[in-house]
């Protein structure tokens, strides 16, 4: 127990990323598995709602990054301690991945995309989309957050009212990821991997970028 009391950071990110996989790539397979009874709205509330669940829930704790691209942003902004970023990024990665896995178990004969991000047309578009959601996202999070925490109600509503909109909007034309731990556990789980790269690096230089752009409003 005490062990785990030390780690509960990590432990945090862990299962705060495996919600947000489970939920917001879950209500994309059931949504095919329902026959749409889901459908595109709905899809996006899943994501938004529980990024807020996840922020009121561990904001406290890890500051419920559930994201890679905000943890560097973080350590990029000089809130977040560099030797805590590789920890973060692994326990991410790994409840992504056992959120997608676990999908493959429950779900094993049709779905085999498991929600995982694709373009929907070019690489080029997919591109530019993934790096501005992301950009917007991660200029919310620094101006709303505390330090590298995503605590308080304003944060919470703040943040997943932006996932929500971007995905709202942006779902059916890159999938609207903003998070490479997002894309990884499907991509990997479902063998989809030619475009993953474009959600790694277009998600991580727009934390990067909205970093850069934060430090002019936030000069004294």
């Amino acid at each position: 127990m005490e062990l785990a009391v030390k780690y509960r950071q990590y432990i945090a990110e862990f299962i705060g990323t495996f919600a947000l996989v489970f939920c917001g790539t879950g209500a994309i397979v059931i949504d095919s598995f329902s026959g749409g009874a889901i459908g595109h709205p709905g899809i996006a509330a899943s994501f938004g709602l529980v990024v807020i669940a996840m922020i009121y829930t561990f904001g406290e704790t890890s500051g419920a990054h559930i994201n890679p691209a905000v943890t560097i942003g973080f350590w990029a902004a000089g809130r977040f301690k560099a030797k805590k970023v590789l920890p973060y990024i692994v326990v991410q990665l790994l409840g992504a991945l056992a959120a997608s896995f676990l999908l493959k178990s429950l779900f094993p004969l049709d779905y085999t995309y498991l929600g995982a991000t694709l373009p929907a047309d070019t690489v080029y578009q997919t591109f530019v989309f993934e790096f501005l959601l992301t950009f917007i996202l991660m200029l919310v999070i620094i101006q709303v957050s505390s330090g590298s925490k995503e605590k308080g109600i304003t944060a919470g509503l703040a943040i997943g009212f932006t996932v929500w909109l971007e995905a709202l909007f942006a779902g059916p034309v890159s999938g609207a990821s903003m998070n490479p731990a997002r894309s990884i556990g499907p991509a990997i789980a479902s063998g989809h991997l030619q475009h993953l790269w474009i959600y790694i690096v277009a998600t991580i230089l727009g934390a990067l970028f909205a970093v850069l752009i934060a430090k002019i409003f936030n000069k004294k």
